[in-house]
């Protein structure tokens, strides 16, 4: 940029500058730092614990049936790449978990599955979405989000008491659990947009202003991001569903066929809250077109009334000399001429107002 200006950067853009290599990994700047946390568990029991370095995972792998890597924070692409390294994940893989725009999907490797997804949550009024990066392999999960807390406390409970058949399954039960966990977190959301449309709907039938309005702007705007969050998860989990993998058992295949039912059932409430969005838009444009006429209507009648008046006085108003000529402005010489031209002033008023008022024009 000209005088040495820094460049912008586009919240669209991936953090790596045009043209460097594939898999280039650079960190956004305002990515957070990494947070390392392992859970592994078999049938028996679980284990759990916070690491300082990522080769501390491998005291793990293998000593467990599965082990739940979860990284909080993208903002080390030296952490990244060692995960990398120690999972063996395509740098392509890694770069997507760097650039956390990614479109969710589904992505097939040798020795492990790649899933992106998006998490949504409401935070001081507003939409906030997060990706989320999953791996699935033989005996592992890992896990990379943006910024530290989730909704996967109910997962790790589950690990930590052995409720259900989490301990006893493999790695791709957990990660369904994950999926499900983020998927079910779309309907108290979709719920705080329900109950904002029905307070935005009673204040647009009653008393809608500039801020009902804005409000209705900001709704529908978030249920598009909502739906453009949601959209492509319906495509990535029947993926998971249809296509053959070695890392998801044929019994675990049902429960992605049940997350992809509830993504569709999503779906159909998202389009419901836009389309009562926008029809609380139209009811507000028709209110305020209503009163706006019922203001020209007013006016336009207060106006008619004094129009007869205003030519009433401009003809009184004229200098002709009634000496000159006994045609000109005879009522000048009336003795109850100022009191004539005040009375018909007030009878042609209030003979225009009660018309006007009995055809509800005022």
């Amino acid at each position: 940029m000209a005088n040495g200006a820094p460049r912008r950067r586009s919240r669209f853009a991936p953090p790596a500058p045009p043209g460097a290599p594939p898999g280039t990994l650079v960190a956004a700047p305002e990515a957070k730092t990494p947070i390392i946390r392992v859970m592994a568990y078999g049938p028996a029991s679980s284990t759990e614990g916070r690491l300082e370095r990522p080769e501390q995972v491998s005291q793990f792998l293998g000593e467990w049936p599965v082990t739940w890597v979860n990284v909080d924070g993208v903002g080390d692409p030296k952490i990244i790449s060692q995960f990398g390294a120690l999972f063996g994940l395509h740098r392509l893989a890694l770069e997507d978990v760097m650039n956390v725009h990614q479109r969710p999907k589904v992505e097939h490797y040798d020795t492990y599955v790649f899933i992106v997804a998006r998490m949504a949550d409401i935070r001081n009024d507003a939409l906030h979405t997060e990706q989320i990066s999953i791996f699935l392999g033989k005996d592992f999960v890992l896990t990379f989000q943006e910024t530290f807390g989730d909704c996967f406390d109910p997962v790790r409970e589950s690990i930590r008491r052995g409720t259900g058949r989490i301990r006893g399954a493999g790695p791709d039960y957990l990660a369904y659990r994950l999926l499900d966990a983020f998927i079910d977190f779309y309907y108290p959301v979709l719920e705080n947009y329900a109950d904002r449309l029905d307070t935005l709907e009673v204040e647009t039938l009653t008393n809608p202003d500039e801020k009902t309005i804005s409000r209705l702007h900001t709704v529908r705007r978030e249920l598009l991001m909502l739906r453009r969050s949601m959209w492509p998860h319906r495509e990535a989990l029947n993926a998971l569903h249809r296509d053959p993998s070695l890392f998801i058992k044929d019994e675990t295949r049902v429960y992605f066929r049940n997350l992809y039912d509830h993504t569709v059932q999503i779906m159909d409430l998202i389009e419901n809250l836009r389309e009562l969005s926008s029809g609380l838009v139209e009811i507000y444009m028709s209110t305020s077109n209503k009163q706006m006429n019922e203001a020209v209507k007013v006016l336009t009648a207060i106006a008619t009334i004094f129009m007869p008046l205003t030519l009433i006085t401009s003809i009184y108003g004229m200098n002709f000399d009634p000496n000159r000529s006994p045609l000109n402005m005879p009522e000048l010489r009336w003795y109850w001429g100022y009191p004539f031209a005040l009375g018909l002033i007030f009878a042609v008023g209030v003979t225009l107002f009660v018309i006007f008022r009995k055809k509800g024009w005022i």
